[in-house]
């Protein structure tokens, strides 16, 4: 069963990209991709499960760059 989705990305610019979701059944994380471990101390560190990975990520279709209402005029194009 596939786990993709399409995302909007921001880096290095803005575009559809598929990426990887963590298997929703997984015990480990209970559908979240991430598992928290530590050595013992007061706040655990957090990392990626083993049933996702973050980095599988396809570009689909770059966006073009947004422009600010500053830059239209009120003028009739014609």
């Amino acid at each position: 069963m596939s786990r993709l989705r399409i995302t909007l990305t921001h880096w290095p610019r803005r575009a559809l990209a598929l990426a990887d979701t963590p298997r929703p059944n997984c015990p480990d994380c209970d559908g979240e991709g991430f598992t928290a471990y530590g050595y013992g101390d007061d706040k655990p560190e957090w990392g990626p499960c083993h049933c996702w990975d973050p980095t599988r990520v396809r570009l689909l279709l770059p966006l073009p760059s947004r422009n600010s209402p500053a830059d239209y005029s009120d003028e009739p194009p014609f």
